[in-house]
């Protein structure tokens, strides 16, 4: 009996058809999964934009009984602590970040190379941080007493800013996806080695450098807790947002106290609406520069793949 086979064409379009009931059932899970993203960002929203005796009345609701905009008119009023922090956070998040990809890219780059003689006993060195750690009493004083970053905006960059995982998912993408013969080239023709990972590997690495990037600015972004344990309470000039934020989670009269702001003011302080717009306001810079990352991200990932 003969066999017919049929074009290879053909089965893959026979096997990429979607029938009409999976499309819908496909699509209603998306929209779940939106909503499921978007209600917790929209419920908090409107929680920051209800009046303090609705909150009392009926608790949080999508529905307030009575709109008011008390807690964002009184953060702007109390603009200069709440935007220096805002300031700080900026520059934390953006120094952090670059000198991360710049630690995590050459640490990895060098144990992606086979000539490196020392590869495995430096691998091990990265290794060792992710399953044994000396403490965080160990790391306190290391930090604070050798290194001398206690009340310092140091202290909120250097302990972050190199991951081991990080370092061994950008060391895979060297060995897998850098040719090692242009790398070679470059050696030939009398490049050093800085200016082969400048050169070469650094413009074909567009998508792990992106990817790291972006997950360590968020990273520094939402970042609190070297706050809590280097910044001293005479020292709230390098107060990050998120500690800002901290403080309010638990004890919502931080920056009245803060302020020395007077009893009949705290009285009338709007504080679960002002805890809610303390959260509008932290969510909000990276809502908006969200698009902007996709947008390098998948322009990486194009650059990588034609390089």
């Amino acid at each position: 009996m003969r066999k017919i086979s049929m074009p290879r064409e053909e089965v893959t379009s026979r096997w990429n058809r979607v029938s009409a009931p999976t499309q819908v059932l496909l699509t209603a899970l998306f929209v779940l999964l939106i909503l499921l993203s978007v209600l917790p960002l929209a419920f908090v929203t409107v929680v920051s934009l209800s009046s303090g005796d609705s909150i009392a009345a009926r608790g949080y609701s999508f529905v307030p009984s009575e709109w008011s905009l008390e807690a964002y008119r009184y953060m702007f009023t109390r603009f200069s602590s709440v935007g220096h922090s805002v300031l700080v956070s900026v520059l934390v998040t953006a120094a952090g970040t670059v000198l991360s990809l710049i630690l995590i890219s050459t640490m990895a780059f060098t144990l992606s190379r086979q000539d490196f003689r020392l590869r495995k006993l430096y691998l091990a060195m990265v290794l060792i941080p992710m399953f044994f750690s000396g403490g965080l009493a160990a790391g306190y004083v290391v930090n604070t007493q050798l290194f001398g970053l206690k009340n310092t905006l140091w202290a909120l960059i250097l302990p972050g800013a190199c991951s081991s995982w990080y370092i061994l998912v950008m060391r895979n993408y060297f060995r897998q996806n850098i040719p090692e013969e242009v790398l070679e080239s470059a050696r030939l023709d009398g490049a050093s080695t800085l200016r082969v990972f400048f050169q070469f590997a650094v413009p074909l690495s567009g998508p792990v450098l992106t990817t790291v990037g972006v997950f360590e600015a968020f990273a520094f972004w939402n970042s609190w807790y070297y706050a809590m344990l280097y910044l001293g309470s005479n020292h709230r000039e390098l107060y990050p947002l998120q500690y800002v934020l901290y403080h309010l989670q638990q004890n919502a009269q931080f920056l009245a106290n803060a302020e020395n702001i007077s009893g009949a003011v705290i009285r009338t302080l709007p504080t679960e609406s002002f805890r809610m717009a303390m959260v509008v306001i932290t969510i909000l810079p990276i809502l908006i520069s969200y698009p902007f990352f996709r947008k390098f991200f998948l322009r990486g990932l194009t650059v990588g793949a034609i390089r």
